[in-house]
């Protein structure tokens, strides 16, 4: 039988049970817990909008969303996002998803961390990006009652810091490639956590480009 955790119904179909070993292989606790968590803030966002979402995209997408932060996803030049992405769609393809489905999933992991563009797009894109908002940034928080809240963490716990260490795991997956950092939030963790970090500037590459005006 299938979970229900806040009055949502976690996907138990062959993929999403695939996928669910797959990332509780590859993810410690932090990320796995938080990612099955994306999936239940996002469905919740989804019921409560009235959205008419596919459970089992979301799923795929709220649970592969960091994949690129581990060491087995991560390339040496793509952003996390992107990794994740690229991971989600390879697995997908395994299983013969269609590829419009296919395309939603790589597109939410790849624009979750790219605030005022998804929440435009359709369901799968807004709620992955809606249920990573509400669990790293507390965007919404107060739309959810205390129960859905209490309930989703006595299944998934936050850690008591988990706020320091989802920052660190964000920069222990970014900290070897900083230029992917440009122009997206991850700047701003290794401003934090990285001494020699130079932030890139875009007005400086515009008036240092090739152009000669």
């Amino acid at each position: 039988m299938s979970e229900i955790i806040a009055g949502i119904r976690v996907p138990d179909s062959a993929i999403a049970r695939a996928a669910t070993q797959l990332v509780r292989d590859t993810e410690d606790d932090l990320l796995y817990n938080h990612s099955r968590r994306v999936f239940l803030w996002g469905a919740l966002t989804g019921e409560r909008r009235g959205l008419k979402y596919d459970p089992e995209l979301l799923y795929l997408g709220a649970m592969f969303h960091d994949m690129g932060l581990t060491e087995k996803y991560s390339s040496p030049d793509l952003r996390f996002e992107v990794d994740g992405a690229n991971a989600a769609r390879k697995f997908m393809k395994s299983y013969g998803v269609p590829e419009r489905d296919i395309e939603d999933v790589w597109t939410a992991i790849a624009l979750h961390t790219t605030p005022g563009i998804p929440e435009h797009m359709r369901p799968t894109i807004a709620l992955v990006t809606a249920g990573v908002e509400m669990d790293v940034l507390g965007i919404a928080y107060q739309d959810f009652t205390h129960e859905q809240r209490d309930h989703v963490c006595v299944h998934h716990p936050r850690e008591t810091n988990f706020k320091e260490n989802i920052i660190d795991h964000f920069a222990n997956g970014i900290i070897k490639k900083p230029l992917t950092t440009f122009g997206n939030v991850k700047a701003d963790v290794l401003a934090l956590k990285d001494m020699n970090y130079v932030r890139h500037n875009f007005c400086s590459i515009i008036l240092g480009s090739a152009w000669p005006h």
